[in-house]
């Protein structure tokens, strides 16, 4: 009945075993989904979603996997809707995208912004009032117009609500939860050549048994032992290098999943001592290693200051775009009200890890048109690097100094 599901998620690089499948056919025949199971593809009600965690919770044995599966599944159940259920304080309806403003460069240059403070009360103003939706319009929330507050219009500095992801990257606050996924380290590279920037960083020394052949050694012992065989060991070289790897998940960062996913696998090959954590945009006062468990598996920055000591290289990357009130300003983050800057946490990285620098993927002719890029820049002490071989090249040789 399913056969091709199970060789939808095999050609998905999925390891799924035949008796696998065969326990969630089990499963479907005894009545877990309360249906009957020749309705199990059918897309048009509750049954895909039970469908959907049955199959995940007997297919997928590594979380890490997760997404993967849902890209497979909804290959294949063509029309599938998505399965979270967010919470949204807004009425879905006034969001629905009808139509798309554009607008040209002249028309968004008129477009005067409020400030920050401005900006919040506003919103709150326009919870109270707004009973109804609106389209194209300038003032309420909204979709299609000028107004700061809505989905698929314009603002220069607005607070987004309702959009599946960004447009203009003008948004200063995004009003829903949003889930990101996980960098994928096992990805195979495209390219030997990051690997190879990275190893100059790599700094061995021996440790462990002694269970490698010391040639040179043995042959002078030999030698003083007038041909006698005398075999000498040492212990085996490792890298000792620890890298401490922070990466910026979602939003704008989406344009460069691959490109930082091949970063992050080469890391993962080339320094034993290797951790990594994920922040969104800024780093605040937490992070996170499970992009599907954010915000119930936090971990607090001073934590992670704490718990290494400060000849790990620190690494950022990230694309340094977003609003500068999300670096500069308490409670400026797009996703929730953080008590202190950004700012003021970089500058705890930088101070805890004296060796660090910033990997940013956008191409750097942009950097001098993006206000927050230049921000970053300069909390980083200017040791920022773009995302290619020759900036790779550059950090590496910064941090092994």
């Amino acid at each position: 009945m399913l056969i091709n599901f199970f060789f939808t998620l095999r050609a998905a690089k999925l390891k799924v075993s035949v008796k696998e499948y065969l326990m969630l056919l089990e499963a479907i025949q005894a009545g877990v989904l309360d249906a009957d199971p020749a309705n199990a593809a059918d897309t048009s009600g509750p049954t895909t979603t039970k469908f959907y965690y049955l199959a995940r919770t007997a297919l997928v044995k590594d979380e890490a996997n997760f997404d993967k599966f849902d890209r497979a599944f909804a290959a294949y159940f063509k029309g599938v809707e998505m399965l979270t259920d967010f919470t949204q304080d807004v009425p879905l309806d006034w969001l629905r995208k009808n139509l798309e403003l554009e607008l040209s460069a002249e028309e968004k240059a008129a477009i005067e912004k409020m400030g920050w403070d401005e900006l919040m009360e506003t919103l709150k103003k326009r919870f109270e009032e707004q009973k109804e939706r609106h389209e194209g319009g300038n003032k309420m929330i909204g979709t299609g117009g000028t107004s700061p507050f809505g989905a698929y219009g314009y603002n220069p500095q607005g607070i987004r609500i309702g959009q599946d992801k960004s447009r203009n990257k003008s948004a200063v606050k995004v009003w829903d939860q949003r889930q990101f996924k996980d960098y994928d380290d096992s990805l195979e590279l495209g390219t030997r050549n990051i690997k190879v920037a990275l190893r100059r960083l790599r700094r061995f020394a021996r440790e462990g048994a002694q269970d490698e052949l010391d040639l040179d050694d043995t042959i002078r012992c030999t030698a003083a032992n007038a041909g006698w065989l005398d075999i000498k060991m040492v212990p085996e070289r490792h890298n000792k290098v620890g890298v401490l790897l922070l990466m910026d998940v979602g939003g704008t960062m989406d344009e460069h999943i691959h490109r930082v996913e091949e970063i992050f696998s080469a890391a993962k090959s080339e320094f034993k001592h290797l951790e990594f954590y994920y922040f969104h945009n800024c780093v605040y006062d937490f992070m996170w290693k499970n992009n599907r468990r954010r915000y119930s598996e936090k971990f607090p920055t001073m934590d992670i200051i704490r718990k290494y000591n400060k000849d790990y290289k620190l690494i950022f990357v990230g694309d340094a775009t977003m609003s500068p009130y999300e670096i500069l300003q308490p409670g400026g983050s797009v996703e929730y009200n953080n008590e202190e800057a950004g700012a003021e946490w970089l500058q705890r990285l930088t101070h805890a890890f004296p060796k660090f620098a910033w990997i940013n993927p956008e191409p750097q002719g942009v950097w001098g048109y993006r206000q927050s890029i230049a921000v970053i820049q300069q909390l980083m002490s200017q040791r920022m690097f773009p995302l290619t071989l020759a900036g790779l090249e550059g950090a590496m040789r910064l941090l092994s100094k």
